[in-house]
């Protein structure tokens, strides 16, 4: 192994030579990414930091120059962050919620609402000169937060959903494999997003036309014609094609109408089909969804990922109904 040393080729620039000039009362804060340097000056005790206006550098800079100046420097108050995240429930019906909560909170914690395509984080944020029992303080409060919250409680982790089923799957030592119609593969791209997620993502069938879930997924011609495409017989079919093709012991299919046309009186734009199945048990969900086609897509995959969660934690609970 070696590493290859990259250099800059070409002339060097007039403008180039320029962007080295400083003035005499600056500290000079090397650049490891670009030519221009930052500048660092002290006037009256008021420290002023200028630095390139690239973002990679820029970046660069305060993770290599400025930050460790400040935390070597300058003396800030102790803050801590903890947070849950919750699903199935909006911000505005979250804050009514938990009004009275927030409400009681003391001066130095405060709660913030951080909603992202049906779900929402909850941060609780917490500021000390000291620091004395802030993580104890925090600990309990997080805790209460998780009583309130509990029929909408993801996680008090502060992660993704897609990490959490990492973890869930690896904890059980299952695999997980996807048939996906409406979201064209997206659940298995966004479970692919974990590092080592290759220890438990076995693959995904994109079954979009009806020709792969019969000839992939074993679908029948029958069930198709008898419920169409977008039903539970068929996503009840596409979770056990997925196990048997996949060989995985969970699998997760949807199918669904996302827009803006296809719909019909019968099923609706927005209309869709979740399945979660490990051979023995199945557990189906019909969603009734009212965006537009990019949002109905993510919504879908959401739901279908909480749907999976649960349905790990209710196999860990021996089959009982998951409480999250």
């Amino acid at each position: 192994m070696f590493e290859k040393e990259y250099k800059r080729t070409g002339a060097l620039l007039e403008r180039n030579k320029k962007q080295a000039d400083v003035p005499d009362n600056c500290t000079v804060l090397h650049n490891p990414s670009g030519t221009a340097p930052g500048m660092l000056f002290i006037k009256e005790g008021v420290v002023y930091i200028s630095l390139p206006g690239v973002p990679r550098e820029m970046k660069d800079l305060m993770q290599t120059a400025v930050l460790p100046y400040l935390e070597k420097n300058i003396a800030r108050p102790t803050i801590l962050h903890r947070s849950v995240l919750t699903c199935g429930i909006g911000e505005s019906m979250l804050a009514e919620m938990l009004a009275g909560f927030e409400s009681s909170l003391p001066a130095h914690i405060s709660l913030a609402y951080l909603p992202n395509y049906g779900m929402v984080k909850l941060r609780l944020t917490a500021k000390s000169e000291s620091g004395e029992q802030l993580t104890q303080e925090l600990n309990e409060l997080i805790q209460r937060l998780c009583e309130l919250t509990a029929e909408y409680l993801v996680t008090d982790q502060d992660i993704s959903m897609e990490a959490l089923l990492g973890q869930l799957l690896r904890d059980q030592h299952l695999t997980i494999a996807t048939a996906e119609s409406c979201t064209g593969g997206l659940i298995a791209h966004q479970l692919s997003t974990v590092p080592g997620a290759s220890a438990y993502l076995k693959g995904s069938v994109v079954s979009y036309s009806n020709e792969i879930k019969e000839e992939v997924l074993g679908v029948n011609n029958s069930t198709l014609v008898e419920h169409g495409a977008v039903s539970e017989a068929v996503v009840t079919e596409m979770v056990k094609g997925a196990l048997r093709v996949l060989k995985a012991n969970i699998a997760l299919a949807v199918s669904g109408i996302m827009g803006p046309e296809g719909g019909s009186a019968e099923k609706p734009v927005g209309t869709v089909y979740v399945a979660v199945s490990n051979g023995q048990r199945t557990t189906t969900h019909k969603l009734k969804l009212g965006f537009d086609r990019a949002r109905n897509t993510q919504q879908t995959a959401l739901f279908a990922l909480n749907l999976l969660r649960k349905f790990i934690i209710s196999e860990e609970m021996g089959g009982r109904a998951s409480t999250r």
